[in-house]
């Protein structure tokens, strides 16, 4: 049984390529679909199609069901649910950390500013 890291690690795996989420998107769409229906949406190949079903069948993300001589796929919305929180908190993360560098860099740039001169005091009272 994998651990909960290795399973985070098939998640980022998963959701981290653009033509993943795309075929998750289309999934989403028609609520379930063959390979052969995602390929005849998407400018990759049915066997492209299938390798990218299998990532996201690992990740848990989508479940296949046999359907005569077809597969149909179908998101699983729990898995999406908890990607969906994983994505929140490293973006909260992220968020501390920006901000974070945002102090720092105006502290610098405060720092590099030049200190104000003095008023000239002696045309005063002149």
């Amino acid at each position: 049984m994998p651990s909960a890291s290795d399973e985070d690690e098939l998640l980022w795996e998963a959701i981290a390529e653009p033509s993943r989420r795309r075929v998750l998107d289309l999934i989403l769409a028609h609520s379930e679909a063959t390979p052969t229906m995602l390929a005849a949406e998407l400018p990759f190949t049915r066997q492209a199609v299938a390798k990218h079903l299998a990532v996201l069948t690992r990740a848990g993300l989508v479940e296949g069901r046999k359907q005569g001589r077809e597969m149909r796929y179908s998101v699983r919305g729990d898995r999406l649910n908890v990607a969906s929180q994983a994505m929140a908190h490293v973006a909260e993360r992220w968020d501390v950390r920006l901000q974070a560098i945002k102090r720092i860099a105006e502290a610098r740039a405060r720092e590099a500013q030049p200190d104000p001169e003095p008023p000239d005091r002696g045309s005063v009272g002149k």
